[in-house]
């Protein structure tokens, strides 16, 4: 049976350069970057070549790039650092209701360690709006945190407006933006939007996972993430993940190299979404104007349980998933959905596909059919679809 793989939100096949890359770094290029010796050189080289090919992918220079285990990671550093740092500005942070897990449980952390946190609200196709912002802004407020691209549903934020409220609202404020969906797919308008802190992650763009880097601008200062050594400019002690690094790196620039595959896959993810549509009882949550095509969140009428739907489907060779891998066994819906207001089969029966540059048209046109098939098959185990 053919397998069909949409659930690239979620985790992305390395490439073979990437592969290539990690396992070069493993076998060959295997010195520590510290050592003094030609071994620990050529690391060296390595390691900054990567850092190079990242800070190409979004427009940064390479000594605002700093490596990570993750998304995560980039996520809670920027969050956490920014906040233990500048608490004798103030202690008041703003984020969005429909964050990744990593930001919402940093700001939780920043709660319980006396911080107030404002929770920007989303309509119901998920962006937020900036006059929310705009009253929520004030004196003490130290940083504003609002991803690019919502991994569940597509829906991109209006980071250019935003960041320049938080200069205008609050200067004293950074501005940290979650990329990981958006980067290498999207342009980053660092210096438009004004972001001082930005989170990417390996696994997303087609490189390995356990590796990832936080964006901070020139200039901007936060508390360290780990003690203990000099490495990344002393922000991160700890022996360097060389060969995370290097397949990070090979993957970055083949997406910098190749940008014709993004634009095919924004026409691929176009023509996925009009496909959907031609099932009978499909809805899509998310923003039919301000969204990345290659993430849809669809739901359909007469199917209440999307987890089901996803086994059913995996069974046919289709893999797709309910939402965010992070809290896809988790029985409780979509806290992205339920802040949108979705209720009933919207909440719990949505499914999220989710594309690469990797993905063809053929496998579109066959996943509308398994899909219209299986849907067919559940409506009729529920008695039918009127």
């Amino acid at each position: 049976m053919r397998e069909i793989y949409f659930d690239n939100s979620a985790t992305t096949r390395v490439l073979p350069e990437v592969t290539a890359a990690v396992v070069r770094a493993m076998e060959e290029e295997f010195g520590n970057p510290s050592s003094l010796h030609g071994k620990g050189a050529v690391a060296a080289r390595l390691l900054q070549d990567a850092r190079q090919a990242v800070a190409s992918l979004i427009g940064a220079g390479k000594e605002e790039i700093f490596f990570t285990s993750g998304g995560t990671e980039a996520n809670n550093w920027a969050i956490i650092g920014t906040a233990r740092q500048r608490q004798g500005r103030g202690k008041h942070v703003v984020t969005t209701s429909i964050e990744h897990p990593s930001v919402l449980a940093a700001f939780a952390c920043l709660e319980q360690e006396g911080f107030r946190v404002t929770y920007l609200p989303v309509n119901h196709e998920g962006l937020v709006d900036p006059e929310d912002l705009r009253r929520s802004l004030t004196g003490d407020t130290i940083l504003v945190s609002v991803m690019l691209v919502n991994n569940e549903v597509g829906t991109i934020q209006p980071v250019e407006e935003i960041g320049a409220l938080v200069k205008e609202r609050a200067p004293q404020a950074l501005f940290h933006v979650d990329a990981v969906q958006g980067a290498g797919r999207l342009p980053i308008p660092l210096e438009r939007a004004k972001i001082d802190l930005l989170s990417l992650s390996g696994h997303k763009l087609h490189g390995p996972k356990g590796i990832g880097a936080l964006y901070i601008r020139k200039g901007v200062v936060i508390a360290p993430f780990h003690v203990g050594g000099e490495q990344e400019s002393k922000m991160r002690a700890g022996t360097e993940n060389m060969p995370g690094i290097a397949g990070f790196g090979a993957a970055a620039k083949a997406m910098t190299d190749d940008p014709q595959r993004v634009k095919e896959l924004f026409e691929l993810g176009r023509q996925l979404r009009e496909s959907l549509l031609q099932i009978q009882g499909c809805h899509l949550n998310g923003s039919s104007t301000h969204s990345v095509p290659y993430i849809i969140n669809a739901w359909f009428e007469g199917v209440d349980r999307g987890e089901v739907l996803v086994h059913m489907l995996e069974q046919r060779g289709l893999y797709v998933s309910t939402g965010s891998a992070c809290h896809s066994r988790r029985d409780d819906p979509s806290h992205v959905l339920k802040a949108m207001g979705k209720k009933k089969e919207a909440l719990y029966g949505a499914i999220r596909l989710s594309l690469s540059p990797h993905n063809t048209a053929a496998e579109v046109e066959e996943a509308r059919h398994i899909i219209e098939e299986t849907v067919k098959e559940y409506r009729d185990f529920k008695g039918g679809f009127s």
